[in-house]
């Protein structure tokens, strides 16, 4: 049976289900309904090339001929606003009904807006799209300070690029340090340092109250009564996924649409995938996971058999002037061993988190290729025979552990 697949939200899920049913199926009908007026696009290049090149053409997934090539309909600026399983229909803005026989709900997550006093105010800003990012650019051009509430790696690359064109930058961080879900203290100092050192200025520990000013943003306060100027405000403060279209239906839902190992809902014919979407009670957030979650959707949806197993989660940085990156499980704990190298200008740090004899996470500074080695030795799950009283370096355990990998 060929079938109609309605697939709601453009983006990286969305073009990973479209090529994966594809694939599988030459004649499914594919229609994918996209609330911006752009083709899907890389979001995660916004928030680097904020200040480069924001052409829709240069951050195409896909290129439009693509789409035409593989007869997948892309209707954009087409929001939709209601889902129907009974009459197997989703429901455009504008009252039009179309049919489907699958439905495919990937249209994402927003950017959670923090409960703070005068955050509806001109000149506070949040970046989660093209148009966003656009925004931000004209605004920006007569701005001299900007407070950036969050300090997670968005934030942080906002930082660096607009604090290169002259602006003074103000990051404000809840926790005691940046990244901390993602870095150790003495990595997440390191960092600290280097924004510190580009003229960044770094409030830990600090949640901002309030927002002033009377036509736009002036300046804020902070809850232990701090005060500071600012004509600009962008924060990152986590996401909330867009679960309002599926409000009036059976769905279940907590934080996002529940889903199985199969993407499935509790909705015969129904799948989810990607920010939307919610798996043994978290939702990932991550550009990786959704493009997996998609792609396993979409075989799913032309009867195949995939299941998720959830990827190891990867983090990386590079502004500043330094490099971070940071992998799996790295929070420690009694039954986690690890091994740490530091070089002599403390330019480059290691550490390799080991548990039950295998490699659960990294953290690494100032060194790609050795990341994606030490990166492969944990995706490939071999065992580890760690004697915490040897004194390996770090070169000597990745040897050891390539070998036994190789052989």
């Amino acid at each position: 049976m060929e079938e109609k697949v309605v697939i709601i939200g453009g983006s990286i899920a969305a073009i990973s289900a479209a090529k994966a049913i594809r694939e599988i199926s030459p004649h499914n009908e594919i229609i994918i309904f996209g609330e911006e007026k752009y083709y899907p696009y890389y979001r995660i290049k916004i928030s680097k090339g904020l200040l480069g090149n924001l052409e829709e053409d240069k951050l195409l997934i896909q290129k439009k001929q693509w789409y035409k090539d593989n007869n997948i309909q892309v209707h954009c600026d087409k929001k939709v606003t209601d889902v129907d399983p009974k009459s197997k229909e989703v429901v455009l803005a504008d009252g039009t009904r179309i049919s489907y026989t699958k439905l495919l709900l990937v249209n994402g997550a927003s950017n959670r807006m923090p409960l703070i006093e005068g955050i509806d105010k001109l000149g506070v800003f949040d970046l989660r799209t093209l148009d966003g990012a656009l925004r931000i650019l004209e605004y920006l051009e007569d701005v001299k300070t900007v407070l950036l509430i969050g300090g997670g790696v968005q934030n942080l690359e906002i930082a660096n690029v607009i604090s290169g064109c002259g602006k003074k930058v103000i990051i404000a961080e809840f926790a005691s340090r940046l990244m901390p879900r993602q870095l150790d203290e003495f990595a997440s100092d390191k960092l600290k340092q280097a924004i510190e050192d580009k003229g960044i200025e770094v409030m830990l520990d600090t949640q901002v109250q309030e927002i002033f000013g009377e036509e736009k943003v002036k300046r804020f306060t902070t809850q232990s009564g701090v005060q500071g100027a600012c004509d600009m405000v962008i924060y990152s403060t986590g996401i909330t996924p867009n679960v309002s279209v599926v409000q009036n239906t059976d769905l279940e839902v907590n934080n996002g649409i529940v889903v199985n190992n199969r993407m499935e809902t509790n909705i015969k014919d129904i799948f989810a995938a990607g920010d939307v979407s919610e798996f043994n009670g978290r939702v990932y957030g991550l550009w990786g996971t959704a493009m997996q979650q998609g792609k396993i959707a979409g075989a799913n949806i032309c009867n195949q058999d995939l299941i998720f197993e959830p990827s190891i989660p990867v983090t990386s940085l590079s502004a500043f002037g330094i490099s971070v990156f940071s992998m799996g499980d790295i929070e420690g704990g009694e039954d986690i061993d690890s091994l740490v190298e530091v070089s002599d200008d403390e330019q480059r740090y290691y550490k390799i988190f080991m548990q039950n004899n295998r490699i659960v996470g990294t953290i690494v500074l100032g060194d790609n290729k050795k990341f994606m080695v030490i990166k492969g030795l944990i995706e490939s799950k071999i065992d580890v025979d760690f004697n915490k009283s040897a004194k390996y370096s770090i070169d000597e355990f990745i040897k050891v552990i390539g070998n036994k990998k190789s052989s």
